[in-house]
């Protein structure tokens, strides 16, 4: 274990719009223990995850029943490699997808049955809606209580719409039906919105309409065994420090419907008195999400030998 007593990590794991093809390659090339995680997601899957994380097609990688596994995989490649270099984190937490691969770093859940369940929740989560009925826009500028009064505004007469990340104070994601989305961002326009963006997604994610999606992860989860985490997570969905195996299971369900606190989080693992920050897995999305809440803190990244090594010379300065 390399001595890091005086320092506090807290690792970082992205969810899904971090995905890239060729992400993991490098560290499956270079360590036994990345190899041995890409093959035991191949055989919890029945098929090549590795090969369409290596190679594509990039609109399979997009497939969110894809998508997730492969962010997970990646996330606990990455994870794995660096507790082989001694370093462990003393908290973690997750976007969205990224809660789970924080639950696998924890040993809340086994590699094999998040890889599976993220692949389900990524089908359910399809499902829920039909393509095209739902959608999500990011609205830039405005602070989250503004947007979630603009949302609830909406809500009262043109079906689900409520916001989904609350990702920076300056950005806040919102979810829903595709009218109440579109009548949203109008609104929101109006009451200055610097910028809106409809995002590219295949289902309107952590809103209402996902409930369908909620029950059928709830039925999967009782029959997957689910330990205390042997570090504190933090939940998305409450903010709050997961501990035992059932408020994991109950937080992780709940998260289908629920917003990704974000900024909440982040100011929670700074509160707890976290030193360095590392993003474990592909992109830096979540070190870009923490220099805008506050630029002082120390982010690093895991995702392939380039980024380890400068990570590593960081944490053993």
């Amino acid at each position: 274990m390399n001595d890091t007593s005086a320092k506090k990590l807290a690792f970082l794991f992205p969810g899904q719009g971090s995905q890239v093809v060729g992400m993991g390659f490098d560290l499956h090339e270079h360590f036994p223990i990345a190899r041995e995680t890409f093959q035991e997601a191949d055989e919890a899957l029945g098929f090549s995850l590795s090969r369409l994380c290596f190679e594509g097609p990039e609109d399979d990688l997009k497939l969110t029943e894809n998508t997730q596994p492969a962010i997970l995989t990646v996330s606990v490649a990455a994870h794995r490699v660096l507790a082989e270099h001694g370093f462990q984190p003393a908290m973690a937490a997750g976007h969205s997808l990224g809660e789970y691969s924080a639950h696998v770093a924890a040993g809340t859940l086994s590699f094999g049955d998040a890889v599976r369940a993220v692949r389900n929740r990524g089908r359910y989560m399809q499902r829920a809606v039909p393509a095209g009925e739902g959608a999500m826009a990011a609205v830039l500028g405005l602070p989250p209580e503004q947007v979630a009064d603009a949302c609830a505004a909406v809500a009262a007469t043109a079906g689900v719409v409520q916001p989904a990340n609350y990702n920076s104070p300056e950005q806040t994601v919102i979810s829903g039906a595709a009218p109440a989305v579109e009548a949203a961002v109008a609104l929101l326009k109006e009451r200055g919105a610097k910028r809106t963006v409809m995002l590219p997604v295949s289902a309107p994610f952590h809103c209402k309409l996902m409930e369908p999606a909620e029950r059928s992860l709830a039925a999967d989860f009782s029959s997957i065994a689910f330990a205390g985490p042997k570090i504190p997570v933090l939940c998305n969905v409450d903010v709050r420090w997961v501990q035992d195996a059932d408020v994991a299971r109950d937080t992780l369900i709940r998260q289908v419907t629920g917003a990704v606190r974000w900024v909440e989080c982040e100011q929670a693992l700074i509160a707890a008195g976290a030193t360095h920050f590392v993003e474990v897995g592909p992109g830096r999305v979540l070190c870009g999400l923490l220099r805008q809440l506050d630029r002082a803190q120390t982010c690093l990244g895991v995702e392939n030998v380039a980024s380890l090594e400068k990570t590593l010379a960081a944490l053993a300065a």
